[in-house]
């Protein structure tokens, strides 16, 4: 194989682990080590309820966290001889993380090399008195030196009670498993290959 060939099949493999990382989960059961993290799971209960999650990546909205638990709900509903689900308990959970980076340049003391010791003053800001300056804390004088970012990543999970039958027109908590999913379905993103 030539040098050429080597270097687009390098980076042609690069691409696609770049393009992983920038995808939102899609409609896939949760299996760690996965090209793109998270999906469904479900754990039987008793013979007719089951527990069922959907766990999303930071690039994956609750609307959609929520949309795929509904779906992967009515699937396991038929797939197990229902024909409709009640939704006993629901809940979605947002795990936010704040990241916080500084350019080294700005905080050029504050590292091990240095037993973590940094400078730290006081000003005079007009209006606000006597402030004091730290570049662990943030920089007034040089905003670009701090980069904050909030990632935030949902995890939907419901109770579900499967039975046979016609759906009871009057519960709001009851779903005709074949209607969700013959209307959710084109919404629905799999996994690519």
């Amino acid at each position: 194989m030539s040098r050429k060939s080597v270097a687009i099949i390098a980076s042609l493999a690069l691409a696609g682990l770049a393009a992983a990382c920038t995808t939102a989960t899609p409609y896939q059961p949760n299996i760690p080590g996965q090209q793109v993290s998270g999906g469904y799971s479900e754990q039987q209960i008793e013979a007719n309820r089951f527990r069922v999650n959907f766990a999303g990546n930071s690039l994956t909205s609750r609307e959609t966290v929520e949309g795929y638990l509904l779906y992967r709900a009515a699937e396991l509903t038929v797939q197990q001889g229902f024909d409709w689900f009640s939704i006993v308990d629901r809940s979605t959970e947002a795990d936010r993380r704040t990241y916080i980076e500084r350019d080294p340049f700005f905080s050029p003391w504050y590292g091990p090399a240095y037993g973590y010791w940094r400078p730290s003053w006081r000003y005079y800001g007009g209006g606000f008195g006597w402030r004091t300056w730290d570049p662990y804390w943030g920089s007034p004088f040089w905003s670009d030196s701090v980069d904050v970012r909030t990632v935030t990543k949902f995890e939907a999970s419901a109770e579900i009670v499967m039975h046979r039958g016609a759906k009871p027109a009057d519960d709001p908590r009851a779903f005709d498993a074949r209607a969700v999913v013959n209307n959710l379905g084109p919404r629905i993103v799999r996994p690519a290959g």
